[in-house]
């Protein structure tokens, strides 16, 4: 099955789940995994789907040795095991990263659709995210808005700084990347 037949159908399914229109497009994962490369070591990424920013990060030169994938959706997690052998994929949810991967991870990759979910399932997703990431990693959230997909209370409760990245274009609908670290 072809990744955008099994999107559609998982967004068919559960909507509220996928929280998005289309695919991420090629031009946004390779802005997403932007500083990866055979050398970063461990990384995680959140929410999959059907494994575009997986194949940027594998592209990237990251070993699947070193790359652990939480997916939700049963239908994605058989299709990524399948679609990427040697990287581990837990049907997890993000939060739990912290009992899974131990701390030491260059930077986490999330395709969550964060903005959908409640304030309190945010913070906890980017807390997981900042409590197995090394001093200097980074986490990477896209969002279609143009401001950061965590208020600044949050990111300042959180003791984090953003670093706005560029609008992706070739993307449906257009996305902007944001890199987070500790203050």
């Amino acid at each position: 099955m072809s990744d955008l037949a099994l999107f559609r159908r998982r967004l068919l399914k559960n909507p509220r789940q996928v929280s998005a229109i289309a695919p991420s497009s090629r031009t946004l994962a390779r802005a997403m995994t932007l500083g990866l490369g055979p050398t970063s070591g461990p990384v995680v990424e959140f929410g999959p789907g059907t494994g575009r920013f997986t194949e940027a990060i594998l592209a990237r030169g990251v070993r699947p040795q070193d790359l652990t994938l939480f997916e939700l959706d049963e239908e994605f997690v058989a299709y990524l095991r399948q679609k990427f052998p040697g990287v581990t994929v837990h049907q997890r949810p993000a939060q739990e990263a912290v009992d899974l991967v131990p701390a030491g991870v260059s930077a986490v990759i999330s395709g969550l659709p964060l903005l959908s979910m409640p304030e309190e399932v945010r913070h906890g997703i980017v807390g997981a995210a900042f409590r197995i990431l090394a001093p200097r990693g980074r986490y990477v959230q896209f969002t279609y808005g143009n401001t950061p997909p965590l208020p600044p209370e949050t990111i300042a409760a959180l003791g984090l700084t953003v670093n706005k990245g560029h609008k992706v274009w070739a993307n449906l609908p257009p996305a902007r990347v944001f890199r987070f670290r500790r203050a």
